[in-house]
């Protein structure tokens, strides 16, 4: 492996020593900015402000950029750095619009070489950004009156094109409120004291090993990142791989950055069917790209194909072919199960999503997953449970039998009675198991179209948990095994407020008149309602409300 590394001040980077260009398959500029403000104010702090020279004031060290590069040649390929790059190129190009025409052209040659018309060549560009946005970066930042047409920019521009605007007119702004001197001071100390280190190898292959060894260590670009420069940079040809690397952006683009990056987590599981043992990125090579065909069918039949599904999932949305009626049963059930404290039932959702274009062979599977994993929330299963029940599942989806009789989507008799018997139990207990509970029982009970904002919800007893001495509680429960029935369904109600700890030990009539109904006198949950049908609040009234609470789970979760 032919590798270079030397550091050079950035002087030495911006120069005809290289011709700096970011490939289709990097990830759009995205420095926000807080991190172009940090840059800039850790510049001025390590300039200082006293009157040393230049050359003699401490280096600023901006980290390592990985380039593919044959020595004979200045073209090079930008594998790591980009971002650094971009923002560097930008911070030049303010200094040059703030500091003088005549110091300021003296700066032009760090963004760019000026063309001959004598030897009839253009001017060369020491940085060129993406297809996508290089033009956008010419007229805008490199060239000399680049900052201030960008300042008169109105029409609306991509995400990575506002990136660039805002962090030009953030650095024009600040260098403005500094005097031209100190300015100028600063243009010199980037370029004579700040420091890159350039790793550069001729080889692409080892460029990709030296730039995912340097991110698997903590730099900033995801496990995304470094798989598109695996896998996009190896398609063959570059019309492909600009196409391919068009096609990545925009699913990530349309399905957010976070979620993306989350997707090869689940695809992870579909494909590794375990717990995660070491990185996302090493296990997702290991176990889905060196066991793809080739690289094209990896982005288009898992990547492109998995996005679509997930996407469905995070919307509660099916996009497929189905009547009305099964389209919403299927998005209710993907709102109920997004509603869980954790995120192992994605991978078997995905494969669900993706089983056919039958909807209604998606919707038997879903109503089996949803009805899982609320057992799997209810039973306070842990992490290493989930993923193993999973696990199994995703092998039963792909053998087409995980609704068979038997087959682990399905809960077992011996299953549905611990479910069942931990309905019956202390379930306020549990506070994320209380609230999914609760709600799945009130929309069984009342409107199937009701929407929950479960920030605001809150779960409340009838029978306070501390009932006062002399009360009418302890009236109505007196004895021990009375108030047993404190913490069960039965029991229980849902307000749309905070709780209010001294109206909780209000009696009976007090509670329903002031504190379960809204100034209306109604109750915007049917679980709530049923309580302010009520005349009096007995052990009685708690058991047939108990014994109908858990007839009607039993009946939304087709329980014996």
């Amino acid at each position: 492996m032919d590798i270079k590394g030397e550091q050079r001040p950035i002087q030495k980077v911006f120069c005809d020593d290289f011709v700096l260009r970011v490939p289709h398959y990097q990830r759009p500029y995205a420095w926000k900015l807080e991190n172009a403000q940090e840059l800039l104010s850790d510049l001025l702090a390590f300039m200082g402000g006293g009157s040393t020279k230049v050359d003699e004031l401490p280096p600023y060290f901006l980290g390592s950029i990985v380039l593919v590069k044959d020595d004979a040649w200045p073209e090079a390929e930008v594998i790591d750095g980009q971002q650094r790059l971009t923002t560097l190129t930008i911070l030049l190009a303010a200094l040059r619009a703030s500091t003088g025409a005549a110091f300021g052209s003296d700066l032009t040659k760090y963004l760019y070489q000026p063309g001959s018309l004598v030897e009839g060549t253009p001017d060369q560009y020491r940085l060129r950004l993406r297809d996508r946005d290089a033009e956008f970066f010419r007229e805008f930042v490199q060239a000399v009156d680049g900052p201030a047409k960008l300042k008169a920019l109105t029409r609306e521009i991509p995400d990575a094109q506002q990136r660039i605007r805002e962090n030009a007119l953030l650095f024009l702004r600040e260098l403005d409120a500094l005097p031209v001197e100190r300015r100028q001071r600063l243009a010199s100390y980037l370029v004579r004291r700040c420091y890159l280190v350039v790793v550069s190898t001729p080889d692409a292959d080892s460029a990709y090993r030296i730039f995912s060894v340097l991110n698997d260590r903590g730099l900033d670009l995801s496990h995304a990142d470094i798989l598109k420069a695996d896998i996009v940079g190896k398609i063959d040809g570059e019309a492909l791989q600009k196409a391919y690397a068009t096609k990545w952006e925009e699913v990530e683009e349309e399905i957010g950055r976070d979620a993306f990056k989350d997707l090869f987590g689940h695809l992870r599981m579909i494909h590794r069917r375990a717990k995660l043992e070491g990185t996302v990125l090493a296990e997702f090579r290991k176990y889905v790209v060196d066991k793809a065909p080739e690289p094209r069918k990896l982005v288009d039949d898992v990547i492109v194909a998995g996005a679509w599904a997930y996407d469905q999932i995070r919307r509660c949305s099916w996009d497929g072919q189905s009547d009305d009626a099964t389209q919403a049963k299927i998005e209710e059930l993907l709102e109920w199960l997004n509603r869980l404290d954790n995120e192992d039932w994605v991978p078997p959702a995905i494969r669900v999503m993706q089983l056919s274009a039958d909807a209604t062979k998606v919707l038997r599977h879903l109503e089996a997953l949803e009805r899982l994993a609320a057992f799997l929330l209810i039973k306070r299963s842990n992490v290493n449970e989930r993923i193993h029940r999973y696990a199994n599942v995703l092998e039963a989806i792909e053998n087409g039998t995980a609704i068979d009789a038997g087959g682990p989507l399905l809960l077992s008799t011996d299953e549905e009675k611990q479910l069942v018997d931990a309905l019956d139990g202390e379930v306020y207990l549990e506070q994320k198991v209380r609230v999914y509970v609760l709600l799945r029982l009130d929309r069984a009970l009342g409107d199937k179209g009701a929407k929950y904002d479960v920030d605001t919800i809150t779960v409340e007893h009838v029978l306070p948990q501390n009932p006062r001495d002399k009360s009418e509680w302890l009236t109505n429960f007196p004895r021990p095994e009375d108030r047993a029935w404190t913490h069960r369904i039965g029991n229980l109600l849902l307000l749309p407020r905070r709780k209010n700890s001294e109206a909780s030990n209000w009696d009976f009539g007090e509670k329903k008149k002031r504190y379960f109904t809204s100034k209306k006198g109604v109750s915007t949950f049917a679980l709530t309602s049923q309580v302010l049908k009520e005349s009096a609040w007995t052990p009685d009234v708690v058991a047939r409300r108990q014994t109908e609470a858990i007839d009607t789970l039993k009946k939304v979760w087709s329980l014996k």
